[in-house]
């Protein structure tokens, strides 16, 4: 949620921002509503007191057996109160009118962002490893033999419907620990503290962290009114939701592996074959809470933690900043990075990672007493995949296929695979 003092003081500056990401000014339609919201807390406030000054004269004019202006200090008394519950109703109208408009509104790209309407204009920012170069064509994940008999869209779409998959034996068991390996690396070499949270949550959760009230349709809500989490993000984040963190305690740097649940609104037609788009999947998700002055550099540790990942097991890969057409609504500046799918002959994300400042921070009331200005001061907060653990499957199968089905395996899950060091055509560990 945007800072309402900021946006007064500044009113050019906000729409200039809110320009960069395409979106028409709005400090106008926001001070207006503000504007009318603290005039009725004044005349509340103004009325307050001529109630209270005639509460004391209604005393003394008793007590001087003058009637005609105790009738009358009465009356006013009455119509001050009167008058003080519809200014204050007025204001509370008012001021969820004005926050329900600010928790619509985007969070502000950074200077730094580039500028761009779509994902055509984002902006690579290095590349690792190179694509393997195969003296046979290379299939998507799901047409290599090794993998069809233990990636099962059939018997998913019985249970399930569309978007969802069954996996069996030696794909399993690779699944399994790919996300073992993630959280291994995060905890023993990233120094994150591996944390494990709920997939449902109360609504103001999703409301802290963003994805309500304007992205509802993209989760799952129960008929008990939990919300079932799109990421641990939503988990992690509000961990520290309402709170007064100790400064000392900050960095908060956490990792979580978790099932994740996403309604897919709006990609009807996109990626509807194999399992890089599903309903249900599983991530290994990072989360900093941090202060104003290491957010930035936070959000490059982040990055190269997701990116370490792929290079233990010699994924080639990019990462791009996006632009601010095609940044998330949370994010002050996001980093893609894109693995490399030989079946697709493309780069396909893999992670995002995102600096919020304290944009969230706003929306869930957390703050932090600053070592400098002795004043509470709100947190900063970052997010970020470690990786998505179903597009790592599939990258690895990709990359490893062979001519023969038979699947080559990454060296660094050889001892979460019980010393298996390929699948093979058959679908087995061997």
């Amino acid at each position: 949620m945007h800072d309402i003092r900021a946006i007064r003081e500044n009113p050019a500056a906000f729409d200039a921002a809110l320009a960069r990401r395409g979106l028409a000014p709005l400090s106008d339609r926001i001070l207006s509503l503000d504007a009318d919201r603290r005039a009725r807390i004044v005349a509340a406030e103004t009325a307050q007191a001529d109630q209270n000054r005639a509460s004391k004269d209604v005393g003394a004019a008793k007590a001087r057996g003058d009637d005609a202006e105790f009738d009358r200090l009465r009356t006013l008394v009455a119509e001050k109160k009167a008058d003080i519950a519809k200014l204050q109703a007025e204001a509370s109208l008012l001021d969820g009118r004005l926050r329900d408009l600010l928790m619509e509104i985007p969070n502000l790209p950074l200077d730094s962002v580039p500028d761009g309407r779509n994902e055509a204009d984002n902006v690579e920012l290095r590349r690792w490893g190179s694509p393997r170069a195969f003296d046979f064509t290379p299939v998507e994940h799901f047409d290599i033999a090794g993998v069809k008999p233990g990636m099962d869209f059939e018997t998913a779409a019985k249970l399930s419907g569309s978007r969802f998959v069954v996996l069996k034996g030696g794909v399993a068991r690779i699944h399994r620990a790919l996300a073992q390996f993630m959280l291994d690396l995060h905890v023993d070499r990233h120094g994150l503290q591996e944390t494990w949270t709920p997939v449902l949550v109360l609504e103001n959760m999703m409301v802290g962290t963003g994805q309500l009230p304007k992205f509802g349709e993209d989760s799952y809500l129960t008929r008990e009114g939990y919300w079932l989490i799109p990421t641990s993000e939503v988990t992690l984040t509000n961990t520290v939701h309402g709170d007064l963190v100790d400064h000392a305690t900050l960095p908060r740097r956490m990792v979580a592996h978790s099932q994740c649940f996403r309604s897919e609104a709006g990609s009807a037609g996109r990626d509807t074959t194999g399992m890089l788009r599903q309903h249900q999947f599983e991530k290994v998700e990072m989360v900093s809470i941090t202060d104003a002055d290491t957010g930035p550099a936070e959000h490059d540790r982040m990055t190269r933690c997701a990116e370490a990942v792929l290079e233990a097991l010699d994924l080639p890969y990019r990462t791009i900043v996006l632009c601010t057409g095609d940044m998330g609504f949370g994010a002050r500046i996001t980093h893609d990075i894109e693995v490399w799918l030989p079946g697709q002959d493309k780069y396909r994300e893999i992670s995002s990672v995102s600096y919020c400042g304290d944009f969230q921070a706003r929306r869930m009331n957390t703050r932090y007493r600053s070592d400098k200005t002795g004043k509470p001061e709100f947190v900063h907060t970052l997010n970020g995949s470690g990786l998505a653990v179903g597009r790592t499957l599939i990258a690895v199968l990709e990359n490893g296929q062979q001519a023969d089905g038979s699947v080559s395996l990454p060296a660094a899950l050889h001892p979460y695979l019980g010393g298996a060091t390929r699948l093979d055509a058959d679908g087995r560990l061997a």
